[in-house]
């Protein structure tokens, strides 16, 4: 039985962008995209951007090109660097001069998390992220969600560290099933709903030691901590605890 996500419709603006890095110029501005968000196993090199809005038909081809992701406002709330593409097909241009479809040959990276196209509108609307909404979306979307915190943080111009006041930040066991979960739960009690505080234990390290923000909180406490432990194997949970120690944080579990 298919799963209804949390938040599903599609977006009434353009949500994906491709533009040169160099220049600036827009190739296309499309509502949707079809083939970047894709398995990374999966063999077909062709994305088509649906329902674009803005296409750029003499610029057959870039080098260097950029997909950011944008919100109503068209601030940049995601970015991923493509390489080259080469145009294939615009099709028909309807009334007002938008494309139902345009396709381009690509031959530089895509996405290699496929939820992460069903996240993105969510993260371009106009409603603020809430406390937990990441638990909202079936488990095997984590690694997707925490793909989106981690880029957008980025593409934000925000450094891997701490920004919110809180000395002692709680996380609850009980909602913790996997790694991924682990540091949407973390970026959350840290910074907020849909903030990041690292995404593996080596990018946890920079965010705890970084000279920026508030420096790393005085205690971490996992309340329910052995409910995770039933998932999360021993040598990730004593890599955490040994993190801790090291940068001088103190956690408890109870």
């Amino acid at each position: 039985m298919a799963v209804e996500l949390p938040f599903a419709g599609e977006v009434d603006f353009p949500l994906y962008v491709v533009s040169d890095e160099g220049s600036g110029d827009v190739l296309v501005a499309a509502k949707g995209v079809e083939g970047f968000f894709v398995d990374p196993e999966a063999e077909s090199s062709e994305v088509a951007f649906l329902r674009a809005c803005e296409v750029k038909k003499g610029r057959q081809k870039i080098e260097d090109a950029v997909l950011e992701v944008r919100n109503r406002q068209r601030e940049k709330i995601g970015e991923y660097f493509i390489g080259r593409v080469v145009l294939r097909d615009t099709g028909r241009e309807e009334l007002g001069g938008n494309f139902a479809r345009v396709t381009y040959r690509h031959f530089g990276n895509r996405c290699e998390y496929p939820d992460a196209e069903r996240i993105w509108p969510r993260w371009a609307s106009e409603l603020a992220l809430g406390k937990g909404e990441w638990l909202r979306w079936p488990v095997n979307c984590q690694s997707a969600w925490l793909h989106v915190v981690q880029n957008s943080w980025f593409a934000s111009n925000r450094r891997a560290a701490r920004y919110g006041v809180e000395e002692i930040v709680h996380l609850d066991g009980a909602q913790i099933s996997t790694k991924s979960g682990f540091f949407c739960a973390l970026g959350e009690a840290v910074n907020g709903p849909g903030g990041y505080f690292g995404s593996n234990l080596d990018a946890l390290a920079d965010c705890i030691s970084s000279s920026s923000g508030e420096g790393p909180p005085a205690r971490i406490v996992w309340q329910n901590f052995q409910a995770s432990r039933e998932f999360l194997d021993d040598a990730f949970l004593e890599s955490i605890g040994g993190l801790m120690r090291e940068f001088r944080v103190d956690l408890v579990t109870c």
